[in-house]
């Protein structure tokens, strides 16, 4: 299978498009968790010229704890309720920060990071997993990420966990 992800989309919508049928054809056929989430990281990171951090958090025992990411160094355990990626594990709904500086209680792993959007990924009615994108610009990310991420989320879901 040829492994190459390719992005000739000019703007953010147009890439998503791209992306969402090269990650499910990554992931197709493939059993192994980690491989699969490792696979999603690198082509959203291909993806997504303004991200400065893309990984996931994957909920084990009331917290997240880091899981497979592109990018500096990152916080390993999150309790859900705390932060952007606790919150949105917390109330299983899509948390876009413009400015991290005004969202009470950001975890800064990263001193640069300047907004973000998570993505829950919920199974039956419990949160599995977070998809976390940062930036180190201001409003980076909009409802064109929130849908795209949204398309990204429903295949990580079905993936075996």
């Amino acid at each position: 299978m040829d492994t190459q992800v390719a992005f000739t989309g000019a703007d953010k919508a147009a890439r998503y498009r791209e992306a969402v049928p090269q990650i499910a054809a990554l992931v197709e056929g493939e059993p192994d968790l980690i491989a699969n989430l490792a696979n999603v990281i690198a082509v959203l990171r291909e993806c997504l010229p303004s991200a400065s951090w893309v990984g996931f958090y994957i909920a084990r025992q009331g917290e997240l704890v880091l899981g497979p990411f592109q990018g500096k160094v990152a916080c390993v355990r999150i309790a859900f309720g705390r932060g952007v990626c606790g919150t949105a594990a917390a109330t299983q709904r899509t948390v876009i920060v413009p400015d991290v500086e005004q969202f009470p209680g950001h975890i800064a792993c990263d001193a640069g990071s300047r907004s973000e959007i998570v993505v829950p990924i919920v199974r039956g009615d419990r949160c599995v997993a977070v998809l976390d994108v940062d930036s180190y610009a201001l409003a980076a990310f909009d409802e064109v990420d929130e849908a795209g991420l949204a398309d990204v989320a429903a295949i990580v879901r079905a993936l075996a966990w």
